[in-house]
């Protein structure tokens, strides 16, 4: 049924609309899981392109997804170098073209990975807390994403963080073909893959609970203040502190500086640097 606008202030509309998308989401996977039982099957997928991160943070990756997850999963590293990695890592190989970094993160959505079922995105600097099945069982159906952490600083912060994302493989193709329609034009005019996302999706994507994914810089830790001299990207914080996430975290995100090979603190080296 039409949605009567008129009955509505502009926020209720739009509250309305997302809500029927999501139903009609959900529906769809409903029909799917009957029709097709590989749609039962759960994906963890990662990005590794260029120099940023070696095999390690796949590997560390991978690791403590086995040891965090209980169900039956398959782990999927997107790439062009797949050197190094880990025996039950099923490499796909990243496509040639004007992309590049975060910028392959619209491709992800792309049927051209042929994945079915449940896709779980994770950055490769993310931390693992504790287990996390809730992640795949939250929702399901509907595509669900991670607030950015500027909602530290400013509650009411609705923007999107692409550290974490899950979706139904195949239901948001359009994010990869709208961008790549014209890729130069949208990466001149978007800061990075997270503000495309957001524009593509806001009205389509819902949040993970807040309490479920945290900033560890800004959100677990007490100081968020960098040694000086240091150059962006390089910079490691100028305290170690011995602090832990709260008890309902599953999962850590380290977004800009440190990543977690330069951060001491007590619980990142028990939980990062000890992993295989």
């Amino acid at each position: 049924m039409k949605i009567d606008k008129s009955l509505y202030t502009k926020e209720e509309y739009r509250k309305l609309k997302r809500e029927k998308q999501q139903r009609k989401i959900a529906k769809a996977h409903a029909r799917k899981l009957k029709l097709n039982p590989d749609a039962h099957q759960i994906n963890i997928l990662c990005l590794k392109h260029g120099a940023k991160y070696d095999s390690s943070y796949v590997n560390k990756l991978f690791s403590a997804c086995k040891k965090h997850c209980s169900l039956d999963f398959k782990f999927f590293c997107a790439t062009e170098d797949p050197q190094n990695l880990l025996p039950g890592i099923d490499v796909i190989k990243l496509p040639k073209s004007a992309m590049s970094g975060w910028w392959y993160k619209p491709w992800l959505f792309s049927s051209e990975l042929e994945l079915t079922g449940t896709i779980l995105y994770l950055d490769l600097d993310v931390v693992i807390a504790d287990n996390f099945d809730r992640i795949f069982s939250h929702k399901p159906g509907q595509w669900l994403i991670c607030r950015d952490f500027t909602r530290a600083m400013r509650p009411q912060w609705e923007k999107f963080n692409s550290s974490v994302m899950r979706w139904e493989a195949g239901d948001h193709e359009f994010i990869y073909t709208n961008f790549i329609s014209n890729a130069m034009a949208n990466m001149r005019r978007f800061h990075g893959d997270q503000d495309w996302i957001w524009e593509q999706g806001k009205h389509v994507a819902t949040y993970f609970p807040d309490e479920w994914i945290r900033s560890w810089k800004w959100e677990i830790r007490r100081t968020k203040n960098f040694k000086p001299g240091g150059t962006r990207g390089n910079r490691i914080l100028e305290q170690i502190e011995s602090v832990t996430p709260p008890p309902e975290c599953c999962i850590c995100v380290f977004h800009g500086d440190p990543n977690p090979h330069r951060c001491q603190d007590p619980w990142v080296v028990k939980n990062w640097h000890e992993l295989i």
